[in-house]
């Protein structure tokens, strides 16, 4: 299986290191093999090419099977890649990758691990509760991809940004995220702005169109400012949330401090096919890049993902899944966890030994 890696910026090349290392227990204890290509996106491509994604390395990408990513970018106050146009800036390279590989679906499940209950910030029955929820983001759409102007008028300058989604668009993230609710709770929560925007009102019309092929299937529409509220509220009651590109990329970040620390979330971009882009969900961190101190858990799930929906390996899936939460039941913890207990029986876990932790434990996961 060909694994193209992006580690990117920031805390990018540690994590990624990590994830690496747990895939290649994987390939030992269950007999696969793993052939890694490395490319450069974001500021070290800007760096080392002058652009922040190259055709080369969008070529390499379609070669493989799936990609794995850490992240992209830097500080936007002193960094120099942000004071070049936007077209030419780190995240332009990840906008293009997504749209050069159609991958339209994001997946950003959002769990709460039992033993991790203490780090979430919310009050501590909703934590006691718990919550399993998965936010299906459209991703090659929307208000990211619209045309966008500034321009003079009346003596003063403004800023467009054009908000456009067709019925296809809509419909295919739609028959994502029922299908995937077929597979859990058979639920879907769909979230726009109905009350106010045309591409929300076309949003809940195709939605509900789509939701008609699935009976077993129960749909529930609710406003995005409602939403953030409910998910601070009561996230127990969220299964699938199926929403548009922005409202879905502050969702999932709220959903990821939910969880205690956005370190903990993984992510699968899909297209049509098996293939995938998997990447955390948090950003780059370059205030603690190079230190060993940051949380790599959320891009060795995001390898878990990648095993599950691109090569349908549910099994070494589930033994990363399993390893991480008997690591953490062991009390180790990486410095954004380390409210998450009592006293001693925390252990501060740099990101190398967390690494080395959970593919320690992947031979007593084994199915």
């Amino acid at each position: 299986m060909k694994i193209t890696c992006i580690a990117g910026d920031g805390i990018g090349p540690e994590i990624v290191r990590e994830a690496r290392k747990v895939l290649e227990k994987i390939a030992t204890v269950y007999g696969h093999e793993f052939e890694f290509n490395d490319i450069l996106m974001g500021g070290c491509s800007i760096d080392a090419y002058g652009v922040p994604l190259t055709d080369e390395a969008i070529a390499a990408a379609k070669e493989a099977d799936a990609v794995l990513m850490g992240s992209i970018g830097g500080n936007t106050s002193t960094s120099p890649w942000y004071k070049l146009e936007p077209s030419l800036r780190p995240e332009a390279g990840l906008l293009k990758l997504r749209k050069s590989l159609n991958l339209f679906a994001n997946l950003r499940p959002a769990y709460l691990y039992p033993v991790l209950k203490d780090a979430c910030p919310l009050k501590e029955s909703t934590g006691d509760k718990g919550f399993d929820m998965l936010i299906m983001r459209e991703l090659t759409g929307g208000l990211y991809f619209g045309d966008r102007k500034t321009v003079e008028r009346d003596g003063e300058l403004v800023a467009i940004d054009t908000l456009e989604y067709k019925e296809s668009e809509i419909r295919r993230i739609a028959i994502k995220a029922f299908d995937v609710a077929r597979k859990r709770r058979k639920s879907v929560i769909s979230v726009d702005k109905a009350n106010v925007l045309d591409s929300s009102r076309l949003w809940r019309k195709v939605v509900e169109g789509v939701a008609k092929d699935y009976p077993d299937v129960t749909l529930e529409h609710m406003l995005v400012d409602n939403c953030a509220m409910q998910l601070v509220k009561n996230p127990s009651q969220f299964d699938v949330v199926l929403t548009e590109n922005m409202f879905g990329d502050i969702l999932s970040d709220e959903a990821s401090m939910i969880t205690g620390s956005i370190g903990m979330l993984p992510s699968a971009s899909l297209n049509d096919t098996s293939f995938g882009l998997y990447e955390p969900s948090h950003g780059s961190a370059p205030d603690i890049a190079g230190q060993n101190i940051a949380n790599p858990i959320a891009t060795i799930l995001s390898a878990a993902m990648m095993l599950r929906y691109s090569f349908n390996l549910d099994k070494e899936a589930d033994a990363i899944e399993k390893a991480v939460e008997l690591v953490l039941e062991d009390g180790y913890r990486t410095v954004d966890l380390m409210s998450s207990g009592h006293g001693d029986e925390l252990k501060n876990t740099s990101c190398s030994e967390m690494g080395d932790l959970i593919a320690g434990r992947i031979t007593d996961c084994k199915n």
